[in-house]
């Protein structure tokens, strides 16, 4: 059988969402940010490809700019690509043809897709994420602590915190307009509340927050529970939820009542110094995935593409 009849460019119309989702949910190394639902909710527009009958399936995020259309990344996927992990001989023909059918990509895969070793052309590079296995007793996870964040949680202790396992997401939303460092702009807000609201209503999804002593909610975060992985997004602490500890008190109490499970939390790494530190104090591990970046645009439309960036 030859690579086009094995191998299908299918747009988003032509996609069997059920088989689709079949094969996600069903893959060793599923992700929910590959899901139908999830990127819906987060790719401006995505395609895909298709191996035989859904055995192996590869979401394409796109956008078009001056006519060219691109693969790009959507916000809150941080990893995508090739469904189940493929073999090398697999993964090559995804990768042949991705670069015949664009001239220019920037996405991440996922930590089970290796990245091609003979494209000169494609730019592999390492990214860090962070999972902590909750499958012991919390006092040998809590034993694997750092110094620093058991005496930031001795501090929290003494702030007399509440830990409430799940807050409505308007509390949510409004807490993060008055406490996110950055204003977030209206598209990506609605983007975040969309896939929180669905989660929340097929039940994989819960917002936890900490309230302090005068009943302010002071730090919260979403997390989704997408088979074994607890993933957690976008969290926020105020002012006062960081001089309280606040942040550590919630991450603590999230692996005190998920400890003794068949689950990791998925803190979805950082490449910055101080964040990463942090996750590490919990005693999470990390784990490698890649960004893979290919241009073979026009010189012109090079020099455009890099001062979008």
């Amino acid at each position: 059988m030859s690579e086009q009849q094995v191998i299908r460019f299918l747009k988003n119309r032509e996609i069997d969402y059920d088989k689709w989702d079949d094969c996600i949910q069903n893959a060793a190394n599923s992700r929910v940010y590959a899901t139908s639902w999830f990127l819906d909710r987060t790719a401006a527009e995505w395609n895909a490809l298709v191996w035989g009958d859904y055995e192996f399936v590869m979401p394409l995020p796109y956008r078009k700019k001056f006519g060219i259309s691109y693969l790009y990344q959507p916000l809150y996927c941080q990893q995508l690509g090739v469904f189940p992990a493929p073999s090398d001989d697999i993964t090559m023909k995804f990768y042949n043809t991705l670069t015949r059918n664009f001239s220019y990509f920037d996405i991440q895969l996922n930590a089970s897709n290796l990245p091609p070793k003979n494209f000169r052309e494609i730019q592999p590079l390492p990214r860090k994420n962070f999972l902590l296995r909750l499958g012991t007793d919390y006092e040998v996870i809590y034993s694997g602590y750092s110094t620093n964040t058991k005496r930031n949680l001795a501090k929290a202790s003494k702030n007399n915190l509440s830990f409430i396992e799940s807050i409505t997401i308007e509390e949510y939303i409004e807490f993060i307009q008055k406490n996110q460092s950055l204003e977030m702009p209206k598209n990506q807000l609605r983007k975040l509340k969309n896939i929180v609201v669905f989660a929340q209503y097929k039940g994989f999804g819960k917002i936890a927050g900490v309230f302090s002593a005068k009943n302010q909610l002071c730090a919260t975060a979403f997390f989704c529970f997408w088979r074994n992985r607890v993933i957690y997004l976008n969290p926020v602490s105020s002012n006062e939820g960081k001089r309280l500890r606040a942040m550590f008190f919630l991450i603590d109490k999230v692996i005190e009542r998920n400890s003794r499970k068949s689950l990791k939390i998925d803190f979805e790494g950082s490449m910055v110094t101080g964040i990463a530190r942090f996750f590490e104090g919990f005693g999470a591990a990390h784990e490698t995935y890649y960004r893979m970046r290919f241009n073979q645009l026009p010189v012109l439309f090079r020099w455009i593409k890099r001062d979008s960036e």
